[in-house]
């Protein structure tokens, strides 16, 4: 029996406290956690028991275990006096909220975990520092670090220490120093430079660690999909590497398989790669420059892309469609049933990469070398203008040179998509750039980037002239789009993410082809090409096509107009005509409006109450409860006690935005 009734205590009790905690919760209208909520009314409860003893006796209500004053007012007096715990337990508990709000502390299992991360993070962290002070790079990372350790002085020194650092440290570090090295409008020549190297092959994974892999990635054994595989890879690259191999019908593949390892650790290099661009962002004057929290973020978000072959298959075959058939470009068939998300199979391509291919282009004319460089480009441009689909790592390791005077193009991971109103902006720039005409080149950039809130347009229409002065003078050299992208920072455009994989890849293509064919006017192919590109999309056929597609949208409304004109010319003469406004129509505006009057409301009613209580504590009449607590003084404890409440309440509508009302 006994045991029956302490069941029933500690049930009543549980329900008690959690109904006590739900009771904060609501009063305070602030998404306060169970956990504190629930201590809170613990500690209530534990401390009102002696509390009320207290109260009672100092209010001459008790002598030792003897009640001497009337039963109902002793009970009124210790309701009062739980009642102001409760509500010194509400304010502790707001406090508490306001230091450390509700998810800043974990709990015990999310300690362990988080412990358990840090101390890899801290190893890792450690390794990765502890690199770069071994490539002479420690003082890069120290607060008031400046940018001439980045530029000018010891600049040759710096890139080559950089370039050994990123590729000690491992794959997702190499993966940023290659991304780095397409970034020439953000850093210096000799630091791009010496990046490009890091283009090169990495070390291999052993065919052991390899094979395991395939086959968990196929899901079935290597002999029922491959007549053969070669086990010594073709190319290694630092998240993956490639294999030739033959299928069972005997047409010739490449295989594409990701490190084993090679997720695990790049998503935790990423992580460490994000904290320390934060630092570097917040305490470096070179790091602030160049935006290396925002590069960091971009690089994060691409690189988990690429971690995923399903996105390059399908960005393989958006390319392939948006390449014609009259194209001298030539993307590889994919095989989607054999692929998977760490697995590519696709065709092999012949051919030797642009960047080695000194010996087989020799082997080409130069009006051979300087044609196959426009029909690049200009495939290149109807893709970013026409079809909106594009190859956005354009850089030489990615193009093929093919003995039948082709190129190919490899590596899928980074493919930009551009909507209607961007590919057209493009191009009516590249078009007003070729007419000569800064003031339609300005308004294209306008419409194509996002405008900063405090721009000159007079100033900005200046340099657009000045730099299209330089190129139609031949001293723009082949950095056009570089030198642009840097005009359009340089007057403080916020840059959509696309737009800037447009210009990175133009960029990267402009490296591309002056390798291929030296001496390669880009500039001024660039703007014939966009040109009668334009051209095309302004012909008379397709202006009418599109007119009478925004017609079809639009004729409802003209159907109805001739109605709408008539009514409103008949309540105009007969003195009907109105117009109705509801400026609460929205839901969010009358959210809005009831909130606010509920505040009003609360702040003005718990004024009331503190000034009502403050005027019935101090009055010495009325009727006495005990021999020394009057009446009118324990109802001003009482309303003093709403009035309490009620102004945390407002407090907590003040300090804290959201509430679960």
């Amino acid at each position: 029996m006994r045991i029956v009734v302490g069941i029933v205590d500690v049930v009543f009790f549980a329900v008690f406290v959690v109904l006590l905690a739900a009771l904060a919760r609501r009063i305070l209208a602030v998404p306060v956690g169970w956990t504190r909520s629930i201590l809170f009314a613990l500690i209530v409860i534990g401390v009102s028991a002696p509390l009320l003893v207290t109260v009672v006796t100092r209010a001459g209500l008790m002598v030792g275990d003897r009640v001497t004053a009337n039963p109902g007012v002793v009970s009124l007096v210790g309701l009062l006096a739980v009642a102001w715990m409760f509500a010194l337990g509400l304010a502790g508990l707001v406090v508490l909220e306001a230091v450390l709000p509700t998810g800043t502390v974990p709990g015990p299992a999310a300690l362990i975990s988080r412990w358990r991360q840090q101390r890899r993070r801290t190893r890792r962290y450690t390794t990765i520092v502890a690199i770069a002070v071994r490539h002479g790079l420690g003082g890069a990372f120290r607060a008031g670090a400046r940018q001439n350790r980045l530029s000018g002085r010891g600049m040759t020194q710096t890139a080559v220490a950089l370039r050994r650092a990123l590729s000690d440290a491992g794959a997702a570090f190499v993966k940023l120093g290659q991304t780095l090295s397409t970034r020439r409008d953000l850093l210096h020549p000799t630091l791009v430079a010496e990046l490009t190297k890091l283009q090169t092959q990495a070390e291999p994974a052993p065919w052991s660690e390899i094979e395991p892999a395939i086959v968990a990635a196929l899901g079935r054994p290597i002999d029922t999909v491959f007549r053969s595989i070669e086990q010594v890879p073709l190319a290694a690259a630092s998240v993956g590497q490639v294999h030739e191999a033959r299928l069972l019908d005997g047409r010739d593949v490449v295989v594409k398989i990701q490190r084993p390892a090679a997720r695990r650790q790049i998503t935790a290099d990423l992580d460490i790669m994000l904290r320390i661009a934060r630092r570097l962002d917040r305490v470096t004057a070179w790091g602030r420059s160049i935006g290396i929290r925002r590069l960091a973020e971009g690089f994060a978000e691409s690189l988990h892309e690429e971690l995923n072959y399903t996105v390059e298959l399908d960005n393989t075959r958006a390319i392939a469609t948006a390449v014609q058939p009259g194209d001298r470009i030539v993307v590889p068939e994919t095989f989607a049933d054999l692929s998977s998300p760490t697995l590519l199979v696709m065709a092999k391509l012949d051919g030797v990469p642009i960047g080695n291919a000194a010996d087989l282009l020799a082997t080409f004319t130069t009006e051979e070398r300087r044609t196959l460089a426009a029909d690049i480009l200009g495939s290149i441009l109807r893709q970013i203008i026409v079809t909106g689909v594009f190859h956005a790592d354009l850089h030489p390791g990615n193009l093929l040179v093919r003995p039948d005077r082709t190129v190919g193009l490899l590596d899928f991971g980074s493919v930009g998509r551009l909507d209607q109103p961007s590919r057209t902006a493009l191009g009516l720039l590249l078009a007003a750039i070729n007419r000569d005409d800064p003031i339609a080149a300005t308004d294209s950039l306008i419409e194509l980037l996002d405008r900063p809130d405090e721009l000159d347009q007079r100033a900005l229409e200046r340099s657009v002239g000045e730099l299209m002065v330089r190129f139609r003078a031949g001293t723009g050299g082949v950095d056009m789009f570089t030198t642009l992208f840097k005009l359009v920072l340089s007057h403080r455009f916020a840059v959509p993410t696309q737009i800037a994989a447009t210009f990175r890849a133009m960029g990267a293509l402009e490296g591309t082809l002056t390798l291929l064919s030296p001496g390669f006017d880009l500039v001024g192919a660039a703007q014939a090409q966009a040109s009668d590109l334009m051209s095309a999309a302004l012909r008379p056929t397709a202006i009418r096509q599109t007119l009478e597609g925004q017609l079809a949208s639009v004729l409802p409304i003209i159907q109805r107009l001739p109605q709408r004109i008539n009514k409103i010319t008949q309540d105009l003469e007969q003195g009907k005509f109105a117009i109705n406004v509801r400026p609460l129509a929205d839901r969010r505006d009358r959210e809005f409006i009831t909130a606010l009057a509920q505040q009003v409301m609360v702040t003005v009613l718990a004024a009331a109450a503190t000034i009502g209580s403050i005027m019935l504590m101090t009055s010495d009449t009325g009727p006495m409860l005990t021999a020394t607590l009057r009446l009118y003084s324990f109802l001003g404890y009482a309303l003093l006690f709403v009035g309490f409440v009620l102004g945390l309440r407002v407090l907590v509508r003040v300090f804290f935005r959201h509430s679960p009302d």
